[in-house]
């Protein structure tokens, strides 16, 4: 057996715009989306199986690109139109 190196989510663009998915897939409380909502799937084993590093990275991305809105106590996020264009296009 190989061992399966391939790291689809490892790009901050590739991880921001899985991130955008996986927050648009959540049903806001008040605008808000708790990061745990979004960071247990993209981390999971029965998720994305992806690496810590790579939420940090993703999550900058899509906020330095207008996509989310992380609040300053990073607990949550919210998703901003740009973000919401995104999954359209």
């Amino acid at each position: 057996m190989k061992p399966n190196n391939e790291r689809p989510y490892a790009t901050p663009e590739a991880a921001a715009r899985k991130l955008v998915k996986l927050a648009k897939s959540v049903e806001p409380i008040n605008g808000r989306i708790h990061i745990e909502k979004i960071n247990y799937p993209f981390i999971s084993k029965d998720g994305c199986s992806c690496s810590s590093p790579e939420f940090g990275a993703g999550v900058k991305y899509a906020v330095e690109k207008g996509w989310l809105d992380l609040h300053e106590s990073g607990t949550y996020v919210k998703l901003l139109t740009p973000g919401e264009e995104l999954l359209t296009s």
